[in-house]
């Protein structure tokens, strides 16, 4: 980041944070009368919930004034739309996400394997890398009990049609749907690791690199390190596909779509205009063109399976994954019921009164 964006007399200074920390300081920034930033890395998810409490400036009359400067009308209009609430756009689209299944394909050649499209084929595949004693835990996804669990049952849900509420704020959780996502993430259970809900992206990763995985599924911007050969011995072994279905009649992918883009806080004392035409400047065509393959940038048809080693799969995994929700009790309600969903998943509590109790602690969080 630093050494694509030092340019002339321009330095750029980076301090790498976790998502802990980044979220952090995004709250503190937003809380007051002013903050200690001036723009802000949020996502579709989040978007709802800080319009509603107006704490983002919308940024529509700014993207008119300077659309054609920067040719912000080639950022996909869905992910726009993803980052906009009530009708005003409140992020402008800097890069998207999606789950992508990465696998070993040395493994998968070797005992006549196909690549999973539902998680009924993930289990056969495991079971037969276990049976040829090649790893114990072939599966590896990322249940970090602080924030991943809950994208991942999210996902499950999202391939069978529904999600934690609905557009006009109706939790649904305990449902068929609900149940049979929970269901179907414990059934994947066995083929990993036992520490599973300490695992974030990175930690999953590293069991890819370290040859104790062959099967994995994260956010598409994780998926360029598992190329490197600085990263792993294993580099050239690894290959993508989108993310398989829940089940065979699943109308959608097991699959996340995550909109990252920069707002401009309600509270900053800067030129808001300045603000934006910083934002516009890292969007641009260049800027978009330098970060793939590392990130799939926002503007249409930038990645594909020449210039990117897992852009096929992205694309695939774009066009499997189910619509996004936009309600503004969303992110309050995954908050809310992620302790609840760990105690499911470790066995503390079980499917039926787990469902019951997170269907209350979401109509708790949404009010």
């Amino acid at each position: 980041m630093v050494s694509s964006c030092t340019k002339g007399n321009v330095t750029v200074k980076h301090d790498p944070i976790d998502f802990g920390g980044q979220v952090t300081k995004t709250t503190a920034t937003l809380a007051g009368d002013s903050g200690s930033y001036d723009i802000i890395e949020t996502y579709g998810f989040v978007i709802p919930s800080l319009a509603t409490d107006k704490k983002l400036m919308p940024l529509d009359d700014l993207y008119k004034k300077y659309a054609s400067d920067y040719g912000l009308d080639k950022i996909s209009a869905s992910l726009q739309k993803g980052m906009s609430f009530d009708g005003k756009l409140y992020a402008l689209p800097m890069q998207t996400q999606m789950y992508v299944m990465a696998y070993r394909k040395d493994i998968f050649a070797k005992l006549g394997l196909k690549i999973p499209t539902t998680f009924a084929e993930m289990i056969t595949a495991a079971d037969a890398i276990k049976a040829a004693g090649l790893m114990q835990y072939p599966i590896a996804l990322p249940w970090l009990a602080t924030a991943d669990v809950s994208t991942s049952y999210e996902a499950a849900m999202n391939s069978l049609g529904s999600d934690f509420v609905t557009s006009d704020g109706k939790v649904t959780l305990n449902t068929p749907e609900g149940k049979q996502a929970l269901e179907a993430l414990k059934s994947l259970q066995p083929y990993m690791d036992p520490q599973v809900t300490t695992f974030d992206q990175p930690k999953v990763q590293q069991q890819m690199y370290n040859n104790t995985a062959a099967m994995s599924i994260m956010f598409s911007g994780r998926m360029n390190d598992l190329t490197l050969d600085k990263n792993s011995t294993l580099s050239t072994s690894f290959a993508f596909a989108s993310p398989p279905k829940v089940t065979d009649s699943s109308k959608y992918a097991y699959d996340r779509l995550s909109i990252d883009g920069w707002s401009i806080p309600a509270n900053t004392k800067l030129d808001p205009d300045m603000l934006f035409v910083m934002m516009a400047s890292s969007v641009n065509e260049d800027a978009s063109k330098a970060s793939v393959p590392a990130a799939y940038p926002a503007r249409e048809g930038m990645v594909t399976a020449d210039n990117s080693p897992y852009g096929q799969a992205a694309n695939d995994s774009i066009a499997a994954a189910m619509p996004p929700v936009v309600a503004a009790d969303l992110a309050a309600v995954t908050t809310k019921i992620r302790p609840i969903l760990v105690q499911v998943l470790t066995g503390a509590v079980s499917v039926d009164d787990g469902l019951t109790q997170m269907q209350a602690a979401g109509e708790s969080a949404a009010g």
